[in-house]
């Protein structure tokens, strides 16, 4: 059952699910610290100081001033801006990911044609060998190959 076990884990598509389920995580990381570092802090300048991560609905009585105290004292709230930047983030990997695929797929080159193993006779239109010379059909010869 072990050799099984090893046997399964070194084909080469679980190995590269592994390494691509890892340096998805990290890039996961570096997303979401260029959307709250990077990307939203000129947005939330630019729409009057806004800090998007602490955008929320209170859905309790209480007034609470920030979305941590809010979540502190346990009420209930929505917390939209931290959705909001969630769908950055996931809009920039998306983006990455479809870029990633259309370059593979410009590098992978249509396999050539094969090149066809018969032919018409011109005469009778009987398919016949590409490298023949007369038709067997018709005995007709054929023009020689160019």
């Amino acid at each position: 059952m072990w050799s099984d076990f090893k046997a399964f884990l070194m084909r080469g598509n679980v190995l590269q699910l592994a390494v691509a389920f890892i340096i998805g995580g990290a890039f996961s990381q570096v997303v979401a610290g260029l959307v709250n570092d990077v990307i939203m802090p000129p947005i939330g300048l630019l729409l009057g100081r806004v800090n998007f991560s602490d955008l929320y609905w209170n859905l309790s009585s209480t007034h609470y001033p920030t979305l941590a105290r809010a979540q502190a004292a346990g009420a209930p709230v929505i917390a939209y801006g931290l959705f909001v930047n969630t769908i950055i983030a996931f809009v920039i990997v998306a983006f990455a990911v479809f870029m990633m695929v259309r370059q593979v797929q410009r590098l992978e080159r249509p396999a050539p044609a094969a090149a066809p193993a018969s032919k018409a006779c011109p005469f009778c239109q009987l398919a016949i060998p590409v490298a023949a010379t007369r038709c067997p059909n018709c005995t007709s010869e054929l023009p020689a190959l160019s």
